[in-house]
């Protein structure tokens, strides 16, 4: 599983995988105890590969050490939250700033790179912690969401909606009651993408676990 500081929650280095804390205390960890609870015959193993303030193009330059080498069944990623927000948070740094289009060719010759030689892959939108989709950043996020979908369907990968997951939340939740900065998560945010992830790959508990 691969991405920004979303999923990176505070790994080992450098591969994110072991007991007592290495996996972070994000979603992955959580994936990964509900896998491990339900299956232990399965003997899963995920690894945590994501690195705090990564963009797509972070991701491509260290894709062949933090994901082809490990030779991996299957790959999760999730990526674009920082593509989006440097735009906001920098505005006067243009040089700076990802390009709709330049994210999605990234993620498209990623997933076109690695599909052939795994079992499957999952892609998972960015999100924004705000209900309001006229927000200028959550706006901004949606059609870098948009970008993720058109990317899995051209490839046939699984796609999770974390956004949508997010907004079913948010009906009830105050976003500060999630992340006070709209981007980081509490335990519980962490477990709506969790969940997300494990609804897209048909997770269910075992009868008579």
């Amino acid at each position: 599983m691969i991405g920004d500081s979303i999923t990176d929650a505070e790994r080992a280095r450098p591969v994110g995988e072991g007991p007592f804390g290495a996996l972070g205390k994000g979603y992955v960890a959580q994936v990964d105890a509900l896998l491990n609870a339900a299956h232990p015959e399965h003997a899963i193993r995920v690894v945590n590969m994501g690195i705090t303030r990564n963009t797509a193009a972070d991701l491509a330059a260290r894709w062949t050490s933090d994901v082809l080498e490990l030779k991996p069944d299957w790959v999760s990623v999730m990526i674009g939250i920082n593509d989006v927000w440097i735009r906001h948070m920098r505005p006067r740094e243009p040089e700076l700033h990802v390009e709709l289009e330049d994210y999605e060719q990234t993620l498209d010759a990623l997933v076109a790179r690695t599909q052939p030689g795994v079992q499957g892959m999952v892609l998972m939108t960015p999100f924004y912690i705000e209900p309001n989709r006229q927000d200028r950043v959550r706006a901004h996020m949606d059609r870098f969401g948009g970008a993720v979908k058109r990317v899995a369907t051209r490839h046939g990968t699984r796609f999770v909606d974390v956004q949508a997951a997010f907004d079913r939340v948010l009906e009830h939740l105050y976003p500060a009651a999630m992340a006070w900065d709209r981007v980081h998560p509490d335990h519980v945010g962490h477990m709506v993408i969790a969940r997300a992830f494990l609804n897209e790959i048909g997770f269910e508990w075992p009868r008579g676990a």
